[in-house]
């Protein structure tokens, strides 16, 4: 469901949109359209969940950076705002933002992204997100994870994209050091 706003709202502006509206998940275009995100459904909050707690023990163990869930949205330099289901930053770049940055949602946009398809998503429109949104915006490598398939799409930084069967374990690259997830 996209709603039509007459209004271009500043990311200060949509932030206090979305802190008025709790009850509700919204993301942003670059073009100011907001679009409201439906509630997650069973299977895929708790894979989600997985996901995010894999990448948290790895992260805790090497301590390299920051891991945020499916309820962080980041504005990216595109102008738009967008909540990937899992996402990494490096130490260094999340220190670099000032703790409003931090407190707000962050400008910036993560090294690392999981977006994992639900019973309702199109493929063919997460593809486009993943190189539209993330891979043009910074992050230098995104999964997009179908289990309906049992595949994972990735794609990296510099435009190439493979496609991976459940079989074989993903590999953080050289991104996340020393990750990897069996699917």
């Amino acid at each position: 469901m996209t709603l039509s706003i007459s209004q271009i709202m500043t990311p200060e502006e949509f932030y206090f949109f979305c802190r008025e509206n709790p009850d509700h998940k919204f993301e942003r275009e670059p073009n100011g359209r907001i679009i409201v995100m439906p509630n997650t459904v069973g299977k895929t909050g708790r894979k989600n969940s997985e996901l995010t707690t894999d990448v948290t023990i790895w992260n805790r163990q090497s301590k390299l950076g920051e891991v945020f869930d499916s309820s962080t949205a980041f504005n990216l330099p595109d102008g738009s705002t967008r909540s990937p289901d899992v996402s990494w930053i490096t130490s260094e770049r999340w220190d670099t933002l000032t703790e409003r940055e931090q407190e707000q949602f962050p400008p910036i946009c993560p090294d690392f992204v999981i977006e994992l398809l639900s019973a309702t998503d199109l493929l063919k429109v997460a593809k486009k997100k993943m190189t539209e949104v993330w891979i043009a915006n910074g992050c230098r490598l995104a999964w997009l994870i179908d289990p309906k398939t049992e595949t994972t799409h990735i794609f990296r930084a510099n435009g190439e994209i493979q496609i991976v069967n459940f079989d074989k374990p993903l590999s953080g690259e050289d991104v996340l050091v020393g990750f990897e997830l069996k699917l």
